[in-house]
């Protein structure tokens, strides 16, 4: 007969508990604050193992060569988890910051050379969300975020080793998502349908005419309440750059020619499901644009909770790592934003009533009898 299964056993309560000893061969030598310190970090890191589960899952979903339509609400499902468990790690920082800087410092000698720069979590999320090398911040003096996992004799940690296999787990849910996207049925057309980039284009051309002219409206309006001839000037400049920059991105104007028919398209699709999102067959869609401008949303907000928290406690003193400290975290809250077309489709919406008729609006309906 097998043994019955208990709490302490499924989940490990004993080895858990410890496990917050830090350096020490028990818990029983160190503050309150240093074993809450070690304890909020854990969980964060058991955090960031779910939030990758989840993220892979997704990617995996979107990296096949099709997504069915009843696959989506678990994709939904799964980045709203992403979102939420980022929230709640962001949260934990107020637990932080019931420890004064005095308390932080008496056990904070101990922690150097080490940095949370150092997480192969967070890490991780980043390279499997689609953060480029390329647009990362410097910490100190390493030369670049890998060697700041190597251990102290410069040998290979089980870190590396962990964000060095995340580097070839490809795609990431970035390219996987812009996959997804490029095949969206845009009008009535979709790639490899012949004339595809035309109807593509016409749509784009369709859709600036529309934006140009609410954009219009709008300077109409603002030109009323302006003080000044200059008030006026400025306010023309202002919103003839945005009529232009509305352009220059929906026909991909900004990236290499090699790369504009795809980018236009992916673009495209992007204020095809935003413009149209009322259709039924782009209810879904338009749950999964929501969802990843969530989960970016509270990646954001992680890190800028992280930086005021840092203040808070040591201000703007040099980091354990060596980084710039909270100027560092500020930079990556600033800087490091990955899905950055699907934010900005929000800045050329129009009223649903100004919307150009679709050619094949049948297209996106239930059949009849469904």
């Amino acid at each position: 007969m097998s043994k019955a299964t208990a709490y302490w056993d499924y989940i490990k309560v004993e080895e858990l508990l410890a496990l917050q000893r830090g350096l020490e061969p028990t818990d029983a030598g160190l503050s309150n604050d240093e074993v809450m310190f070690i304890t909020v970090h854990q969980i964060d890191e058991l955090w960031f193992k779910l939030v990758l589960r989840e993220m892979v899952a997704v990617r995996n979903l979107f990296a096949a060569p099709r997504v069915p339509e009843q696959s989506l609400a678990a994709v939904v499902r799964g980045i709203r988890r992403m979102e939420l468990l980022l929230h709640h790690t962001a949260q934990h920082f107020a637990v932080m910051e019931t420890m004064t800087t005095h308390d932080y410092l008496a056990f904070r000698d101990k922690l150097n050379p080490a940095s949370g720069f150092q997480s192969a979590g967070l890490r991780e999320i980043e390279i499997l969300a689609g953060l480029p090398d390329d647009e990362r911040l410097p910490l100190g003096s390493e030369r670049n975020y890998k060697q700041a996992l190597e251990t102290s004799d410069g040998t290979r940690s089980p870190a590396l080793a962990r964000v060095e296999a995340r580097l070839k787990d490809t795609p990431s849910l970035r390219d996987a998502i812009e996959e997804w996207l490029h095949r969206t049925p845009i009008d009535g057309s979709a790639p490899g349908d012949p004339g595809d980039d035309d109807a593509v284009r016409a749509f784009l051309t369709a859709y600036t005419e529309t934006h140009g002219r609410a954009t219009d409206r709008t300077l109409a309006s603002a030109r009323e309440v302006a003080f000044t001839k200059e008030d006026v000037a400025r306010l023309e400049q202002r919103y003839a750059r945005e009529k232009e920059s509305a352009r220059a991105f929906l026909f991909a104007e900004d990236v290499p020619e090699a790369r504009r028919t795809r980018v236009r398209r992916v673009r495209a699709a992007l204020m095809f499901i935003e413009s149209y999102r009322e259709l039924p067959l782009l209810a879904w869609p338009r749950e999964v644009i929501e969802a990843i401008v969530a989960f970016e949303q509270s990646f954001v907000i992680f890190r800028q909770r992280h930086a005021r928290m840092v203040e808070r406690i040591i201000g703007r003193r040099t980091g354990t790592g060596g980084s710039a400290g909270v100027d560092y975290l500020d930079g990556t809250a600033l800087k490091y934003r990955i899905f950055r077309d699907v934010w900005a489709v929000r800045t050329l919406l129009v009223p649903k009533s100004d919307l150009p008729p679709l050619h094949a609006a049948s297209m996106y309906g239930f059949a009849a009898g469904e």
